[in-house]
């Protein structure tokens, strides 16, 4: 599109603005915490994706806080590789029957703490949910706090009635009850796909690479938005042989380094550490690589991964030696881990 800022300019100032005025809000109003899907149904499972598209006034994003309100539960986040999970849990302001049992409290806070998001840099914070008996048309603030290497930015303005929320100069981000799923902008988790619990996997390859008596299966990581710098890689190895052999490294010409990592819940905070002296897969076993457990971390990534493509690795076992591998790309959020358990 082009714009004649001088046609623009002679139009605005009759009306006591200019141009430049009106091009600094519509920038205020693009650089929101907002939510991917603003729209959801009342009584379905809804995907939360917090888009933060900023810093604070050019400092890097170190803690993202997001109040969780009531009526929204079952809250479960994803961890983000080199963030640090933390959920604040209290009682709700009244049950809610989940699966045939009452539920009276449950996630109030969830915060990632512990990174760096450069001011020039976009990521997303994700949790998965249930949206209770809303009724249609209302809509549903989540305050949110966004701390960075110097300052804060508290996007926790809530319109009043009959007030634009573009007027707000930091509005929380918002989800409206709609009536009509036609009307949301992508589709969202409905119980309907679920079967006991397990969530259909991500497409990965059928390839199955085979080093000795190893075989590993499906390796696949995620699309990574621009700018991001770090990715994950999930695979299965299984052993059929009749002594243990342990994975000790990998790398990749996609990233300068290659991890091995655990993530593990301890006292309600989600903790990563490196496996420095490797995975071992003892015989007969089967261990996966999944998000939330044991999985591979591609360090410094040379460009962002898109959906299709293949990113190869060689994999180096202490007995069965070097095998080389390539991970299927799945779109952003993908997971093989089911987002609620029956």
């Amino acid at each position: 599109m082009i714009i004649n800022f001088r046609g623009l300019q002679r139009l605005l100032t009759g009306a006591g603005l200019t141009a430049a005025a009106v091009i600094a809000s519509q920038q205020s109003a693009s650089a929101h915490v907002t939510l991917a899907t603003g729209e959801a149904r009342a009584n379905t499972y809804y995907k939360a994706v917090f888009q933060v598209p900023h810093g604070c006034d050019g400092a890097a994003t170190q803690t993202v806080r997001v109040q969780i309100p009531e009526g929204v539960i079952g809250v479960k986040p994803m961890p983000k590789a080199g963030w640090t999970l933390s959920i604040t849990r209290g009682a709700y302001a009244k049950s809610y029957q989940s699966h045939g049992k009452t539920v009276a409290e449950g996630p109030k806070e969830i915060v990632w703490s512990g990174g760096s998001l450069a001011d020039d840099n976009y990521d997303e914070f994700v949790f998965t949910s249930f949206i209770t008996d809303f009724p249609s048309g209302q809509a549903i603030a989540f305050p949110t706090v966004q701390q960075c290497a110097k300052g804060e930015v508290r996007w926790d303005q809530i319109a009043s009635e009959g007030q634009n929320p573009h007027t707000l100069k930091s509005p929380a981000p918002v989800l409206r009850i709609v009536a009509d799923m036609a009307t949301v902008a992508q589709a969202q988790m409905d119980h309907s796909q679920m079967d006991h619990g397990k969530m259909a996997a991500p497409k990965s390859g059928s390839d199955t690479f085979k080093a000795g008596d190893l075989i590993v299966t499906a390796p696949w990581t995620r699309a990574t938005p621009g700018g991001a710098k770090i990715a994950g890689g999930y695979l299965k190895i299984t052993n059929n042989g009749k002594s243990a052999d342990r994975l000790v490294s990998a790398i990749s010409a996609g990233a300068d380094r290659v991890e091995i990592h655990e993530m593990s819940m301890t006292d309600g905070v989600m903790k990563m550490r490196p496996l420095t002296d490797g995975l071992t897969i003892k015989p007969g076993e089967t261990v996966e690589l999944k998000p939330g457990g044991f999985h591979m971390m591609f360090m410094d990534i040379k460009q962002p991964l898109k959906q299709g493509d293949k990113l190869k690795a060689t994999l180096t076992f202490e007995k069965a030696g070097k095998l080389d591998v390539s991970f299927d790309v799945n779109a952003m959020g993908a997971t093989s881990e089911p987002a609620h358990k029956h």
